[in-house]
């Protein structure tokens, strides 16, 4: 990694900050009520590094394998880590002990095997239950009519804590506010927020990324996961 790029990823971080400082007033917010966690996908182990050094709050790795090899080379240091990408049930134990937060459970067979795998470990894994907004038959997630009754399913496990709703909407049609799918997930979270359930505290709603994080804040976001805007386009 040369000066350059660390200069670079320095100046991202330091833009990204006003603009995320910027819409958390205009929302009626303080910016540090904004979490930022910068998607650290394709991106090695110096790079993280340098976006940790420049102010970001959280690293959120997107792939099972990629987060451990990093995690082997002490790339997260200095920062709590999240797993913000689609997770398979065969790869929870590998995140355990390691994440303090999956952001991305998507069904309650999933859950059930967090709360298995961290009752094994002795330890209480917090979550977050990933919402399907859109209904995309592409997308993993939870139906948002179906979300009450899954939380009343996962509330009595033990050894998971339930801290909010995640989501990635899709883009809004022609006819709909560019808001549209925030302001749903907004709703569903102080309809939720507004009940009692065991292992249940509705303190995080996930939600925007480099393109229209500012809007998410605007909606109620409180954690936005960035990646493009951060460390540049990936290269696939």
């Amino acid at each position: 990694m040369t000066q350059l790029e660390r200069l670079e990823i320095e100046r991202n971080v330091a833009a990204v900050r006003e603009k995320i400082a910027a819409a958390a007033i205009r929302a009626g917010k303080q910016p540090e009520d904004i979490m930022l966690v910068a998607a650290t996908k394709m991106n090695d182990a110096e790079r993280v590094q340098a976006a940790i050094q420049a102010g970001i709050d959280v690293c959120g790795e997107n792939r099972v394998q990629e987060l451990l090899g990093k995690y082997e080379e002490h790339a997260y240091d200095g920062a709590p880590l999240h797993f913000i990408g689609t997770l398979q049930s065969n790869k929870v134990k590998y995140l355990i002990g390691k994440v303090d937060l999956i952001q991305s459970v998507s069904s309650v067979k999933l859950a059930k095997m967090i709360d298995k795998e961290a009752r094994k470990a002795g330890i209480c894994q917090n979550i977050l239950l990933e919402v399907n907004i859109g209904r995309e038959e592409a997308k993993l997630g939870i139906d948002p009519d179906e979300i009450e009754q899954t939380i009343g399913e996962i509330s009595g496990l033990d050894a998971i804590r339930v801290c909010g709703l995640m989501a990635i909407p899709p883009k809004p049609s022609e006819n709909q506010e560019s808001t549209y799918y925030f302001e749903r997930m907004w709703n569903l979270f102080i309809d939720i927020s507004d009940k009692k359930y065991d292992n249940v505290s509705m303190n995080y709603l996930s939600m925007g990324m480099s393109a229209d994080f500012e809007q998410a804040i605007a909606c109620g976001a409180n954690i936005v996961r960035l990646g493009t805007v951060i460390f540049g386009a990936r290269h696939y």
